[in-house]
């Protein structure tokens, strides 16, 4: 799940709500921007998973053909000509003074390995099942937090972070029949995917575009290095579809920044979960696959204990607890 939309950290702040329909004062102009606004950020948003499933899809196609760092090369620099104009408006400077250098390189390591994994693990698995594991990120991230950021984690939040870990046991069906070296591979990509996460909260303060910048960077230069191994001619078709990734993925960030920026947080994160679906629609009518019956199971206990987390945490920082 490249660069994907789980790491919606960069929340605006909670708006007033809207006045309920049963009270007597009418809504003001600007409840009814606002509703009009979350309205629209909830469509931008379910767009942008779609959009995200589409892409992984038609990676994991383009896949049985080419090698990752072939994949990786062209939608890189696709990728990066569709963000090109976004960065000119702000200038070379925000990309190269940066808060936390050292993290920011981190951040990029873990960007890539992860990119990486995704690409390697759906060449083998089904693409909902590497999706589910993805899906998980937000509770590693859960787990990990107290000890990096100093974060107080209650009982609740703990019992959803081990609920969540049966989840992901449960979708990896351990048994020597089952298990295997892609879902490995899985589990710990989607990990890469937590501590990328982890670290987006420790650079609020960076602008969005240079965080994708430095992601598409980092996993071009890897795929620099590695994509000459196994070149395979492109044909122009082909190629066409391989540029199309990074088009159809900025396009994909780019509706889910506007959709940050129109509606709460918690009218839209939770909508991330609906990438789940469009991996089981796309993932049977492209190559036929069949969810098995214990990875629906696990994404039940895993999307269950993502939005329990995510809840809370929005709930303490009402509170001025987080």
């Amino acid at each position: 799940m490249s660069q994907k939309a789980l790491e919606l950290t960069h929340f605006p702040p909670n708006r007033k709500p809207a006045m309920s329909a049963s009270s007597s004062v009418p809504k003001t102009q600007s409840e009814t921007e606002t509703s009009s606004n979350t309205r629209l950020g909830v469509c931008l948003m379910l767009l942008g998973m779609m959009m995200f499933a589409l892409n992984d899809t038609l990676g994991k196609w383009m896949l049985a053909t080419y090698s990752v760092g072939q994949v990786m090369l062209i939608r890189s620099l696709a990728a990066l000509l569709v963000l090109m104009p976004f960065l000119m408006q702000s200038g070379a400077k925000t990309l190269v003074q940066v808060e936390k250098p050292r993290l920011q390189v981190l951040r990029v390591l873990f960007s890539t390995l992860e990119v990486f994994l995704f690409y390697i693990a759906v060449s083998y698995l089904p693409l909902a099942d590497v999706m589910t594991y993805w899906l998980a990120a937000p509770i590693y991230v859960a787990a990990i937090s107290p000890f990096l950021l100093g974060e107080t984690v209650g009982w609740r939040r703990w019992t959803a972070i081990f609920i969540g870990f049966v989840g992901v046991i449960i979708a990896l069906e351990p048994s020597s029949a089952s298990f295997s070296i892609p879902a490995l591979i899985s589990i710990i990509g989607s990990m890469a995917f937590g501590f990328m996460m982890l670290l987006g909260r420790m650079l609020r303060g960076t602008p969005d575009k240079t965080l994708v910048f430095w992601q598409i960077m980092g996993a071009g230069v890897v795929s620099l290095v590695l994509s000459p191994m196994d070149w395979k001619p492109v044909s122009l078709e082909n190629l066409l579809l391989l540029g199309l990734l990074g088009v159809v993925s900025m396009s994909a960030h780019m509706l889910i920044n506007r959709a940050l920026k129109l509606a709460d947080a918690s009218a839209v994160a939770p909508l991330q979960y609906t990438l789940l679906f469009w991996a089981v629609v796309f993932g049977w009518i492209a190559f036929g696959d069949v969810p098995r019956a214990s990875m629906l199971i696990g994404a039940v206990f895993i999307v269950a204990s993502g939005l329990f987390i995510f809840f809370r945490e929005q709930q303490l920082k009402r509170q001025g607890k987080l």
